[in-house]
């Protein structure tokens, strides 16, 4: 635990008990989770409470949104570069049509988008869609 601790005072979050859990559950995970998935994996926490601590974990570079085209936010934890000012997180996701999880894929980066005058870049998501490697090998 007091690994974390240091995880969240390295990001400048105060580690309370509830982020303290979250980010717990967070690390365990090996995909990307969504609010309701983190709520029933913490039951019975409060789901207003896990996501202003999701919402905290973002602001300060420890975790980091994906919007994987299913119109559920899932959520992932950053690189340790990440920080309050710049999320280094411009990587693949990939979902998997067949168990419907969503998986970063940090090696892979996002290649550089050469837009027109004048258009600013705010973000940048690329999803790849198939099947995972462990529903192709079943």
């Amino acid at each position: 635990m007091k690994e974390l601790e240091t995880l969240l005072e390295q990001k400048n979050i105060k580690p309370t008990a509830m982020r303290l859990l979250t980010v717990q559950c967070l690390v365990e995970q090996d995909k990307a989770v969504s609010l309701n998935e983190l709520e029933k994996l913490m039951h019975p926490a409060d789901r207003i409470t896990i996501y202003r601590t999701l919402k905290t974990f973002e602001k300060n570079g420890l975790l980091h949104s994906i919007d994987d085209g299913t119109g559920t936010q899932k959520f992932a934890m950053c690189d340790d570069s990440c920080d309050a000012d710049n999320h280094n997180h411009v990587h693949v996701h990939f979902y998997c049509n067949t168990c419907l999880e969503t998986s970063c894929l940090p090696k892979t980066k996002i290649p550089a988008i050469v837009l027109p005058d004048y258009f600013l870049s705010q973000e940048v998501n690329l999803v790849v869609k198939g099947t995972c490697a462990k529903c192709t090998v079943h």
